[in-house]
């Protein structure tokens, strides 16, 4: 199991926001967080890497890639980080380099040789469709290809889990959907993909596990979901994060 967490409180600036939350996540699954703005999935996202802190006596078990996120010395989060990639819903590529120099800076401040370097964007950039976008600037790309490259840049280091707090949140739908596609088609490969959404529709369109977040309580709904053929869900397709 790569994530396991039992009877875990999340907190957001102080505020509880999700009280003995349980998830599990195995190799090659999608896993979809959904729920309202302020439900408490992107607090919950950041504990995974260990952005938010989760309190000891107020966690049953919380471990990723076989690591206790509870005691975890702050030294041995790079390591953890390492192991995943994260994607974010505003990009956060580096605006004033390349695509090729976005993901050179990773792979520089991650340890790997410069005989390598070059050979790894080239697998990354093919595998999501980027090739011909090496030199571009950010600036000079469309939303959904800044995903792509925040995609590629999060493929880097081979994880074995991919965090996304609301990957498709600001694209158009024909985007979203060709985003989701290359997510889902990164699972089959073994690596997990847990990722926060508003938009319902893709879960009918790309099926996984499904957990909800509401009323500060968080619950497994994938059979609910599984049954519907669903269309966008208007309550909860807004494209705020929490």
């Amino acid at each position: 199991m790569l994530i396991d967490y039992k009877k875990v409180n999340v907190y957001q600036e102080d505020v509880l926001i999700l009280k003995e939350a349980d998830i599990e996540v195995n190799e090659g699954e999608l896993v979809y967080l959904i729920g309202k703005v302020g439900s408490g999935k992107s607090s919950l996202l950041k504990t995974m890497y260990c952005e938010v802190d989760l309190y000891k006596d107020e966690t049953e078990k919380a471990e990723v890639l076989g690591r206790n996120v509870v005691t975890i010395k702050r030294k041995e989060v790079p390591a953890l980080r390492k192991e995943m990639g994260i994607i974010f819903q505003d990009f956060q590529l580096l605006h004033d380099r390349t695509v090729e120099k976005n993901l050179q800076f990773v792979l520089r401040s991650t340890g790997w040789k410069k005989a390598d370097i070059a050979n790894r964007i080239n697998e990354v950039l093919e595998q999501v469709g980027m090739s011909d976008k090496k030199g571009k600037l950010p600036h000079e790309l469309s939303g959904g290809e800044q995903q792509r490259i925040a995609i590629a840049r999060a493929l880097l280091n081979n994880p074995k889990i991919i965090i996304a707090d609301e990957p498709t949140g600001n694209l158009d739908i024909e985007t979203a959907n060709g985003v989701m596609q290359l997510l889902k088609d990164i699972t089959s490969t073994g690596t997990a993909v847990v990722m926060s959404t508003h938009n319902i529709g893709l879960l009918s369109k790309y099926p996984g596990r499904v957990y909800r977040c509401k009323d500060g309580a968080m619950s497994e709904v994938t059979n609910e979901y599984a049954q519907l053929d669903l269309t966008e869900d208007g309550e909860e397709s807004n494209n705020n994060n929490d």
